[in-house]
């Protein structure tokens, strides 16, 4: 078992275990946005366990807080559902071997972000600028300084897709077909949205990558039917 992602077990007087403040203070430079109320939540889920002192009070272990930061990087590098990051989790606690996103890793060291210049975005994907260029004009990627994981696999899938003569602007239905799921989530998480606090915001979030997982089966569903069509 990963001892990086191990959950504390015990109550053990330890001189390493934290308080949560503390661990707001470690996390909140990586993960800004990061409240006592979201690591209460995700206790709730039992994504991470800290123990209790006599008093009721939670302690986290140095492996809690990895643990807390390779859920907290799924979450903001590669919009994974709890639910899916849960499975990874059990996976890595029984050994069993887990596929990963690209860049995640199950430790602070080698699951940090990756931010590539423009020129450093065209290197990795082999892409031309023009490319890049019109990736950014019909919104397929953002347009920015710095470029995430997230761009360079979408860059890299327009490189092969430019191959079979499929260019960014072939994609805008693709683009605004994302607008509308976005609109069908944002309807769906309305009622919830209306609380204010931390935690209600957090569990509107995950409501919202549960949802948006689910639209992503039906469409895959979709695309596989007429795909089969082309071989009858």
């Amino acid at each position: 078992m990963p001892r990086a992602l191990a959950r504390a077990s015990t109550a053990q007087a330890a001189p390493d275990l934290l308080t949560i403040g503390q661990v707001l203070a470690r996390l909140k430079p990586d993960f800004p946005d990061l409240s006592n109320s979201k690591l209460r939540f995700l206790e709730e889920r039992q994504l991470v366990t800290p123990v209790r002192t006599a008093s009721g009070y939670r302690k986290f272990s140095p492996d809690d807080v990895e643990r807390l930061r390779f859920i907290l990087g799924l979450q903001r590098d590669h919009y994974l559902p709890l639910k899916v990051i849960r499975g990874h989790l059990d996976d890595l606690d029984a050994g069993r071997p887990v596929n990963l996103p690209t860049g995640a890793a199950p430790t602070s060291m080698l699951a940090q972000p990756r931010r590539l210049s423009r020129d450093e975005l065209i290197a990795e994907t082999g892409a031309t600028a023009a490319l890049v260029d019109d990736a950014v004009g019909t919104s397929l990627i953002p347009a920015t300084d710095l470029y995430g994981d997230e761009s360079v696999h979408v860059v890299s899938a327009l490189v092969e897709l430019k191959k079979s003569g499929i260019e960014p602007r072939h994609l805008r239905a693709l683009r605004a077909a994302a607008d509308r799921e976005l609109g069908l989530i944002e309807s769906a998480v309305a009622p919830s949205a209306r609380r204010r606090d931390a935690a209600g915001r957090a569990r509107v979030a995950e409501m919202a990558r549960e949802i948006a997982e689910q639209l992503e089966i039906v469409r895959g569903s979709l695309i596989r039917t007429a795909l089969g069509r082309l071989d009858t």
